[in-house]
């Protein structure tokens, strides 16, 4: 019975691995976790695994603070130490593992890598790339793309563009699209720049 269940555990890294983000990655792997090879017989362990799921969540959702790292820290050496078989063990040194790499850090900032958690993300028509054809708008199931597409007896045109909070960002429009002018951007980096923007303006 026992070697079932940790072979459910590998089980669970093997398909976090649908996930390029690691924090992604690891609120898989908690979530099924808490749903499978846990037994629940010693608390660091279940209660551990709960509240780190809620902080992992946090980040996600770009709500996470350093708080929420050092916590997931603490409840990891905690798990190691307290927990009374190999699931919680092996559980508590994945989570202290992956905590201490970059990814974890650019999430509190503001910025997914991988670009998979939607609160950190937006998805931007460039303008220079986009040839008016509509297939984005077409696909949409949001109606979230607005503006015109190229007809031939119209001189000028409302310049697609997305709306962002009907926009659920699926990345139907990525697909159709055939040269590339939809792009997905972090929405920090892309608040930084328009701030950066106009304080070059008001200096000038």
């Amino acid at each position: 019975m026992t070697e079932q269940k940790e072979k459910k555990l590998e089980d669970i890294k093997k398909e976090a691995e649908q996930y390029k983000c690691l924090v992604q990655k690891s609120c898989y792997f908690i979530a099924e976790f808490l749903s499978g090879p846990m037994c629940g017989k010693c608390f660091p362990c279940s209660l551990g695994s709960y509240e780190a799921r809620i902080r992992l969540k946090n980040i996600i959702k770009g709500r996470g603070t350093e708080a929420d790292l050092l916590a997931i820290k603490r409840i990891a050496t905690e798990m190691l130490d307290s927990s009374m078989c190999k699931k919680g063990k092996d559980t508590a040194v994945y989570m202290s593992e992956s905590i201490e790499l970059s990814p974890y850090i650019e999430h509190i900032s503001g910025v997914c890598r991988d670009k998979e958690c939607l609160s950190l993300i937006k998805y931007i028509i460039i303008p220079e790339q986009c040839i008016i054809c509509g297939d984005c708008q077409d696909v949409c199931k949001d109606n979230a793309i607005i503006g015109e597409k190229k007809k031939s007896y119209l001189s000028s045109y409302l310049p697609f563009e997305i709306v962002q909070k009907r926009c659920t960002k699926c990345g139907e429009c990525i697909k159709v699209c055939p040269y590339g002018a939809i792009e997905i951007v972090d929405i920090k980096a892309k608040v930084d720049a328009e701030v950066e923007k106009k304080q070059v303006k008001v200096e000038v």
